[in-house]
C-alpha cells in the first residue's frame, strides 16, 4: 500500500470513527444532560466532508482539516474540565481528530500540482 492510499484509508477511518465516537458520547455514555444533549448534532457536521474525503477529492481535504481543529480544540477544553468518562471520551477526541488532521493534511499536500 502507497502513502496515498495510506493517508486516504487513515482519514476515511478517523473521520468515520470521530463520528460515531460523538454520536455514542452526547447520545448515551456521557451527555452533558440526562437523556442526551443537542450537542449531538455536532455529528452531523461531520457529514459534509464525509463523501468528498470517501471519494479522495483533494479540496474537501484542504478545508475538512481546518474543521477537524474545531473538534480537536473541543477535546482539549473537555479533556481539562470535564471528568470521569467524559474526559476519556474527550482523549479520544483528540486523537481521532489529530490523525485526521495529519493525514488530510499530507493527502493534500501529495495530491497537489507541483
Amino acid at each position: 500500500m502507497n502513502r496515498l492510499a495510506v493517508l486516504h484509508w487513515g482519514s476515511i477511518v478517523s473521520l468515520i470513527a470521530l463520528i460515531f465516537l460523538c454520536l455514542a458520547w452526547e447520545g448515551w455514555l456521557a451527555p452533558l444532560r440526562p437523556g442526551g444533549s443537542m450537542l449531538i448534532f455536532k455529528a452531523a457536521v461531520l457529514l459534509l466532508p464525509l463523501f468528498g474525503i470517501l471519494r479522495g477529492k483533494r479540496y474537501t481535504y484542504q478545508w475538512a482539516s481546518m474543521l477537524i481543529l474545531l473538534y480537536f480544540m473541543e477535546g482539549v477544553v473537555r479533556a481539562m474540565s470535564d471528568k470521569g468518562l467524559s474526559a476519556i471520551l474527550a482523549g479520544g477526541e483528540i486523537a481521532l481528530s489529530a490523525l485526521f488532521f495529519v493525514c488530510a493534511i499530507f493527502y493534500a499536500r501529495l495530491t497537489g500540482k507541483h
